[in-house]
């Protein structure tokens, strides 16, 4: 006597629910999408004459890309970025040296992975930020947590809470997320302990392999002067570009390239004739300048054995050309060449001759009034 047993799919009942009834159960499995586009889909499908496995495909692609895109934005607003930009907005065309492909393993999952970091050195306006926030906001696009922070804040944040004995705790902030964006390290002052609290950060975030970008005005050999400790600040370096690069950004400031600041910008002397006023080729002495020229004129040609200590320091080289060329007092572009200096005007018995002794420099000058 065999026995039946029930199939699998005899088994199953098809439950009776109403439309309020699956609310519930939407809610309870987190669907949120699809209970807002089931009704939609079904009708679509019933109308085209879908399968029921297409039915679900589209269901389940729907909620996870809903999801997707969720996640986005909700890494996005954590990620505390200053504006959003993306790579394909950053003009390579203004680099000179720089270019896409040079990127190409920091644009993909490998970035976070592997750990790689990243300097990125320039002057303002190069597009430093704007490339960090690119990278940062791909590495949220390939499913990674980012956060952006300027230096001044981290660093403030970490020393108050180091004041307060609760730096491990502050330290989680930046410790934790996957891609860590560090902003414009050198262009504000620090506290004395800064290399100190962001040694901290760096480390951690190296034995975790957790990757780094920094923006920076400051070559890398004044990084110890900004952060107030060469030694710390090249530890930190150190650990950065064990698996990270650094990239220097040229080419004209993005902020101000309309402007074309580079061309209208030339030497002094043309900066002043683009006003209309010319540069004098030797600018006039002042009233101060030939006090003390006819000062030390006068105390020479007195027949007096004394002698006289006389500052020149307030003549500058023009002025004594000035002034020779001008004829007002002939043959004394020697006695003022020695400018910055201390000279003692000697009058020594022998005739239109005196003796000129140059304290500093220890050499003797001969002239004839």
């Amino acid at each position: 006597m065999t026995s039946k047993h029930p199939t699998q799919e005899s088994s199953w009942k098809i439950p009776k629910l109403s439309e309020g009834q699956l609310e519930p159960l939407f809610r309870r499995l987190n669907l949120a999408n699809t209970r807002r586009i089931y009704q939609e889909l079904a009708d679509r499908a019933e109308k085209e004459q879908w399968s029921y496995r297409d039915f679900l495909a589209v269901l389940l692609a729907e909620e996870v890309a809903h999801r997707k895109q969720t996640r986005l934005q909700r890494f996005t607003r954590k990620a505390h970025f200053p504006f959003l930009k993306t790579i394909d907005e950053f003009d390579f065309s203004l680099q000179k040296t720089l270019r896409q492909s040079l990127l190409g393993s920091y644009l993909g999952p490998d970035f976070v992975t592997e750990g790689r970091s990243l300097i990125l050195y320039g002057k303002e306006g190069r597009g430093k930020t704007h490339l960090a926030v690119a990278l940062g906001y791909r590495a949220i696009q390939n499913g990674f947590e980012t956060l952006c922070a300027s230096a001044a804040e981290l660093i403030e944040n970490l020393s108050n809470a180091s004041a307060r004995g609760q730096l491990q705790d502050a330290l989680l902030t930046y410790t934790h997320p996957h891609v860590l964006l560090i902003d414009e390290i050198g262009y504000l002052s620090y506290g004395l302990d800064a290399a100190n609290v962001l040694f901290h950060v760096v480390n951690q975030r190296h034995l975790k392999k957790r990757p780094m970008i920094f923006t920076t005005n400051k070559p890398l050999s004044e990084w110890g002067k900004v952060l107030h400790d060469e030694d710390l600040a090249g530890a930190i370096l150190d650990r950065v570009l064990e698996r990270g690069r650094f990239i220097q950004l040229d080419g004209p400031s993005g902020r101000t390239r309309h402007l074309n600041l580079e061309e209208v910008w030339p030497s002094t002397t043309e900066r002043a004739r683009i006003s209309g006023i010319c540069v004098p080729e030797f600018p006039e002495p002042t009233r101060l300048r030939l006090r003390k020229l006819s000062t030390v004129k006068k105390h020479c040609r007195t027949g007096s054995p004394t002698s006289r200590k006389i500052s020149v320091r307030h003549f500058s080289s023009s002025s004594m050309r000035a002034i020779r060329s001008r004829r007002s007092l002939p043959n004394w572009g020697k006695l003022l060449a020695m400018r910055e200096t201390t000279i003692t005007v000697a009058w020594k018995s022998c005739g239109s001759r005196f003796l000129l002794a140059n304290c500093r420099a220890k050499k003797q000058y001969d002239t004839r009034l």
